[in-house]
């Protein structure tokens, strides 16, 4: 634990690592986490659409113990739940990523790694996790080629591309703060002198939104993703989808996998509630291909909520963040407990005994007008 840190006390609920990394982080850090784009209006509303979902609990199933055990895009997992992709996570503690990957790999869940990762490819790798790299598409078309065939090579599972991204959305926090990164923390995989920008002090500006300008290619299309396809045999996910004609699209243009997404409400503000738009992009592409669910998840009562509405898994980012704050590898591997926990629990007392039942709950919307069965 790095000096200085406060012990992390037994938390009973993500909630409460929230608290201890708010009193961890500098005030410009804990907003970078936190913030949402524009009002922050998508932000809220993910968490309020998770609280509309309530689940139809079975009763006299003979169930008293449940199984969280299951595969996610060929990988085998301890529970349906992946570590999102995140960047610059040295931000926040020295161990970043490595930190993260060795919380993910004990704890038997995927680490998605970020192109704009503060480690090393090759260290996280080694880490031993299983590890699924996330691309963003940059300018620069050697580069991404350069990174999809490291990430091959050095063992990763399934490539993430992340496609909601043409531009940053505007974060007003980030902006407030003229956000820049501390000099000792830069995407490291990518070419050195290519993230200069995310250390420059701009008035009234993100620097970080300066380098995804800067860095990242803003017109792609689904020709692209047909190229990926084309340049790697690594199981494809497309993360970022919210409109259920886009899930087919991605099936169509060779996709793995989706992961219905709205960034964590960082992006267009105003968009869908990822956990609003899961089913119809079920409904559309599940009987071909796997649909994940990212954004607002906050406890395994949340997992087993996207498990009813048809996700084959959920992708968990902030939290990971707050135990990383912390307590370094011990506050993700916290995090990652709390989460299993509470399913387990969650599952035991909706009469789920395996995640097979868990697909098969029944759900009804409280709030959100949403066509849940």
């Amino acid at each position: 634990m790095t000096a200085g840190q406060p012990e992390l006390a037994a938390p009973v609920c993500l909630d409460d690592v929230r608290r201890m990394a708010k009193e961890t982080l500098a005030p410009d850090i804990w907003a970078f986490v936190e913030g949402g784009s524009g009002a922050e209006t998508t932000l809220a509303a993910n968490r309020a659409a998770f609280d509309s979902v309530a689940l139809l609990p079975r009763v006299l199933t003979g169930v008293s113990t449940s199984d969280t055990t299951g595969s996610l895009v060929h990988s085998e997992v301890a529970m349906p739940v992946a570590i999102a992709p995140m960047a610059y996570q040295r931000l926040v503690h020295p161990d970043g990523e490595l930190a993260a990957a060795s919380a993910a790999r004990v704890a038997g869940v995927p680490f998605v790694l970020s192109t704009l990762s503060s480690c090393r490819i090759e260290e996280v790798t080694a880490i031993g996790a299983t590890t699924w790299f996330q691309l963003y598409w940059l300018r620069d078309d050697a580069q991404v080629e350069e990174l999809v065939r490291s990430a091959d090579q050095l063992g990763c599972a399934a490539l993430v591309v992340t496609v909601d991204v043409p531009i940053m959305g505007r974060r007003h926090r980030d902006m407030r703060n003229e956000f820049v990164l501390p000099s000792d923390v830069q995407a490291v995989n990518l070419h050195p002198g290519s993230t200069r920008e995310t250390h420059v002090r701009t008035q009234g500006a993100s620097a970080v939104a300066t380098h995804t300008s800067a860095a990242f290619a803003p017109g792609l299309t689904w020709w692209d993703l047909e190229r990926l396809r084309e340049w790697t045999k690594l199981p494809l996910v497309v993360k970022g989808i919210l409109d259920p004609r886009d899930a087919r699209l991605a099936v169509q243009a060779g996709a793995d996998a989706i992961v219905v997404s709205n960034h964590g409400g960082r992006q267009l503000d105003g968009a869908v509630p990822s956990i609003v738009a899961l089913q119809a992009a079920v409904q559309e592409v599940a009987d071909a291909r796997a649909v994940l669910l990212d954004s607002g998840v906050r406890s395994g009562t949340d997992v087993l909520r996207a498990l009813a509405l048809g996700a084959s898994g959920v992708l968990v980012g902030r939290p990971v963040l707050w135990g990383l704050a912390a307590a370094g590898e011990r506050g993700v591997a916290q995090v990652l407990s709390l989460l299993q926990a509470e399913l387990r629990e969650a599952m035991i007392l909706a009469g789920c005994a395996d995640l097979v039942a868990a697909g098969r709950l029944g759900t009804r919307e409280v709030g959100f007008d949403a066509p849940y069965d």
